[in-house]
């Protein structure tokens, strides 16, 4: 076990943990930051994105000795009253069906739109295709980053 001190969603946060434990798992299990969800465990579903200094990234392969001081990011932390351009976007396309993979898409869209605020389809549809959606809604997704985009 080791102690960590991580910025999480403009907090500081102690834990003392394993350091290869996951951040996802850290997330989820010892700071009760469930928006951060588990797919796969493997980095190639893209349920568990979040931003480290506001750049996507797995959690469920980043260890927690990796983080360091850096800012992590999560869907809790996007915007307090759910209020952000993408998250808004996402409600306007009735973007969700199940809604399990959302949160890992909305984190992914946001740091695309930071770097690329005006995308093209072609664009969006590389940026966003290591996210999985087993609800195939990828047209309204699509549909909410160009919306998001105009904001």
């Amino acid at each position: 076990m080791a102690k960590f001190s991580l910025k999480i969603n403009g907090k500081t946060k102690k834990v003392d943990i394993d350091p290869t434990t996951p951040m996802l798992w850290v997330l989820r299990d010892h700071l009760d930051l469930q928006g951060t969800k588990y797919g796969c465990g493997i980095a190639q579903c893209g349920a568990c994105t979040v931003h480290l200094n506001g750049t996507a990234i797995r959690s469920c392969s980043l260890p927690v000795s990796a983080v360091g001081n850096q800012e992590i990011t999560t869907i809790e932390g996007l915007s307090e009253a759910g209020d952000h351009p993408v998250q808004k976007a996402w409600l306007e396309h009735d973007v969700a069906q199940c809604g399990y993979c959302q949160a890992g898409q909305i984190m992914s869209a946001v740091s695309f739109l930071k770097n690329n605020p005006n995308p093209s389809d072609e664009e969006i549809e590389t940026a966003m295709s290591g996210n999985i959606c087993r609800c195939a809604t990828y047209l309204r997704i699509k549909e909410a980053i160009k919306t998001a985009a105009k904001k």
